[in-house]
């Protein structure tokens, strides 16, 4: 039987493009959060394994999601992240969302239009930000709309930047039939050294789009209760805008969207900076705890 420690790519939170239980994240509320992440990180790395068949994948995933659940033989990953879970009374739907999205990579290669991509997007990504609202325990009524858009972005974001390599590498697509057919793109043009015109015109439509997400979870950090959870996602919503305007300009074929170390400090600093500000500058809100 193959184990799941073995399908280990070696990444950590450290190399995501975005930051994930950062140092403003409360001591007490990252715990939860690395768990997560690391439950997530062992089936993203199932998905992608070189080496695997589909159906070796497929069978990974279900016996992760079975140790998520106490089901069958455990996994250090799923023990930890079921732990926390049964600790903080949280639920682990969450990652199990994950699980179903990571599937889908395996099985679902190609996306038909905007709306297909955004169904991939619920299982792929938002419940990452759902998970770690609920880590804080932030009002899913309050905050889960716009966090759903900026998950979503962020995803969106990842697609267009390694275009390039998810199909090459992968096999993936996620430029969009509809975009590439509207201005008479092929997928064959991710082969190419440089994104002909086509290719260029549907991968800024699909930005445009991206950006019609992050303006909607503009409002995403004001709506946050904890301060420090706040800057966070004013950090994340910072770098991503960025790099929306990075790929409005850029070739993702031949040039690096994704931020420097040093870029990257900077657009997070001001981001969360800006977030506290905002927050100093205005009349606290009620929460619930305050009013009982």
């Amino acid at each position: 039987m193959i184990d799941i420690a073995d399908t280990s790519s070696g990444k950590t939170h450290r190399d995501e493009n975005f930051p994930v239980a950062s140092v403003l994240i409360a001591p007490r509320n990252r715990v939860p959060i690395l768990a997560f992440y690391n439950f997530v990180r062992a089936a993203d790395d199932i998905s992608d394994h070189e080496t695997l068949e589909p159906q070796q994948k497929l069978d990974l995933l279900d016996r992760l999601d079975a140790a998520l659940m106490g089901k069958g033989p455990d996994e250090p990953v799923a023990a930890r992240l079921r732990e926390q879970c049964r600790e903080r009374d949280l639920d682990p739907q969450h990652a199990r969302d994950l699980i179903t999205a990571f599937k889908r990579d395996v099985t679902y290669l190609r996306y038909r239009d905007w709306d297909d991509l955004m169904f991939y997007c619920r299982y792929s990504a938002m419940p990452v930000g759902r998970f770690v609202c609920d880590v804080h325990g932030e009002d899913p009524a309050r905050v889960w709309d716009a966090n759903d858009a900026l998950c979503a972005a962020l995803q969106v974001i990842n697609h267009l930047q390694d275009c390039a390599k998810d199909y090459r590498e992968r096999g993936r697509v996620y430029i969009t039939a509809e975009a590439l057919a509207a201005h008479g793109g092929a997928v064959e043009m991710l082969n190419e050294a440089r994104a002909p015109a086509p290719f260029v015109a549907a991968i800024r439509e699909l930005n445009e789009k991206t950006a019609g997400l992050l303006d909607q979870s503009r409002i995403f950090a004001d709506l946050i209760d904890d301060t420090r959870l706040a800057m966070e996602v004013g950090a994340i919503q910072t770098l991503a805008e960025r790099l929306v305007a990075r790929l409005r300009v850029a070739d993702p074929l031949c040039e690096k969207v994704h931020e420097g170390k040093l870029g990257f400090a900077l657009a997070g600093a001001m981001g969360a900076a800006g977030t506290l500000i905002r927050r100093m500058s205005r009349p606290r809100r009620k929460t619930a705890d305050a009013t009982q």
